[in-house]
This record gives structure tokens, C-alpha cells and sequence, in this order.
């Protein structure tokens, strides 16, 4: 009997900690979604169901602005996370963990610090565009802050190891001797690549693209800091709407709006995929 409940019982802190810590508050915020009143006279159920309605068509731009830079900085952590994740699993040797921690390194500095420093970095006068101005590279009235190429970049940036780490440990995995039989079999690098390594490493994309672009998508700091008034994403919406307009209701009603929403990109995403293959090449 204990043997059968053990499992349970090692299960049971990590449950409660769900429960309390993510299953109650995402049911108290569907709750509050529902509800209609303000900060001053207070908030009643009313199943008004028109909050996500009338949110979702009031802000309809900015869910699909941060689509767009959800998708495009993935696309960007992919081309730039492969890559290096590659290097690190077959051409670092025993350096595999220094490189990592180089790679790490400057996220132990504040989220918002690092955004911070992007702004400084990218400023009209700052450390690229000045000299590149000065040498008549670029037109003095070029900028680069306030516009959707700063804050995807910040995106990119911020979120690229949630793109390494997965794929370097998919790469890992892959014993090399299968790499080495497919140049004995006079294989090209780039069919070896695209028929061996790509589809090994496919698990590794996959749960990169859901870590990265969810967040992503969701961000609202690099919009607030890089971008201008043409470049909000939902995420500020949500927290204007919460902290500031005290409209808790419809920043709950946004916010379950973006999670639905979300959940349906990464099914069809999974769908198009092929979760059966990606499965099938993990367990490889």
C-alpha cells in the first residue's frame, strides 16, 4: 500500500504548490473577469461576458502587433540560437560549460536593466549609430528607439537562451558516431545536416519556440522602453489597464483573451509540426 501511494505523496508539495500558487489565482482572475463595477463603488458578478468582447475589439491592433513581434523575434532566436548551440555541442570540446555560462552570464543582471542598457546602446548619439553618423554612413536624422526594429531586438536579446539551452541539449543528445556514418555513406554537410542532425534536433526547437514565444508575446518592458506609442504591445495594455485605470476586470478579460489566443497558436503550431514525430525523435 505505501509503495502504491508513494509516488502520490512525492507528488503532493509540488501539487499544493500549483494549486495555491497558480490553479486559485487563475480562477479567482476568471472570476474577476466577469465581474462589472469600479475601484470606488466595487466589483460584482455579473457574468458580463461582454469584458472580453468589448476588450478584444477595443485593443484588436496591439494582440496582433504582439503576435507579429512574438513571431518575429522567435524567428530571430532561432537564427541566432541554432547556430550557436551547434557550435557549443560538437566544436567547444571540454569548454562546453564555460560557454555556457558566457552565454548565461549577462542574465544575472536585472531584466529591465539590461532593456535599459539596449536604449542606451541604441540611442541616435550612442555607441553605434554616433561614429557610423560621424562617418557619413548614415543620415544624421536616422534612429533607431521608438521603432519596432528596437524592440525586437530587445525581444531577441532578452529571450535568446530560452532558445539555446533547449536546442544545445537536443544537439547533445545526438550521438555523433550517426553524423560520422552518414559521411562514411558520402553524404553531404548539408544533407547530413538537413536529414540527420535538423530532424534530431527538432525536440529541442520545439520546446524553444514555446518558451520563447510566449513570453515573448506577452512582454510588455521592452515595448515600454524601446519602442514608442506605434510600438505597445498588449502586455502594457493589460498592466495600464490593471494598475493604472484600476479596470481589473478587463485587464483579466485581456489576459485570458492572450492566453486563449496563445494556447491556439502553440496547438496549431504542435498540429503543424507534428508532435508525434517530435516525440518520436526525442526517444531516438
Amino acid at each position: 500500500m505505501r509503495k502504491r501511494l508513494a509516488p502520490y505523496f512525492l507528488l503532493l508539495p509540488g501539487g499544493i504548490w500549483m494549486l495555491a500558487f497558480f490553479v486559485i489565482p487563475l480562477v479567482f482572475m476568471a472570476s474577476v473577469s466577469l465581474m462589472t463595477g469600479n475601484i470606488i463603488d466595487g466589483f460584482k458578478q455579473t457574468w458580463h461576458w461582454n469584458n472580453y468582447i468589448d476588450g478584444f475589439s477595443t485593443y484588436k491592433e496591439y494582440y496582433v502587433r504582439s503576435l507579429w513581434y512574438g513571431l518575429l523575434a522567435t524567428v530571430l532566436c532561432i537564427a541566432l540560437a541554432y547556430p550557436a548551440a551547434y557550435w557549443i555541442a560538437f566544436k567547444s570540446g571540454r569548454h562546453k560549460s564555460t560557454y555556457l555560462f558566457l552565454l548565461l552570464l549577462p542574465f544575472f543582471v536585472s531584466f529591465v536593466l539590461r532593456t535599459v542598457s539596449w536604449k542606451l546602446v541604441l540611442t541616435d548619439n550612442g555607441p553605434i549609430l554616433g561614429p557610423l553618423k560621424d562617418w557619413g554612413l548614415l543620415p544624421q536624422d536616422f534612429h533607431v528607439l521608438d521603432s519596432a526594429i528596437a524592440v525586437v531586438t530587445g525581444l531577441t536579446y532578452n529571450y535568446l537562451p530560452f532558445m539555446v539551452l533547449p536546442i544545445y541539449v537536443a544537439l547533445e543528445k545526438i550521438d555523433f558516431r550517426i553524423v560520422e556514418a552518414s559521411y562514411d555513406l558520402y553524404s553531404s554537410r548539408a544533407a547530413t545536416f538537413s536529414k540527420v542532425v535538423f530532424p534530431l534536433s527538432l525536440p529541442g526547437v520545439f520546446a524553444g519556440v514555446i518558451m520563447t514565444f510566449v513570453p515573448v508575446s506577452s512582454d510588455y518592458v521592452n515595448s515600454e522602453v524601446l519602442g514608442g506609442p506605434k510600438n505597445t504591445m498588449i502586455g502594457h495594455i493589460i498592466r495600464q489597464e490593471y494598475f493604472e485605470n484600476s479596470a481589473y476586470a478587463v485587464s483579466s478579460a485581456l489576459s485570458f483573451s492572450l492566453m486563449a489566443i496563445l494556447l491556439i497558436g502553440i496547438f496549431i503550431y504542435a498540429r503543424a509540426l507534428g508532435t508525434e514525430d517530435v516525440l518520436e525523435a526525442a526517444g531516438r
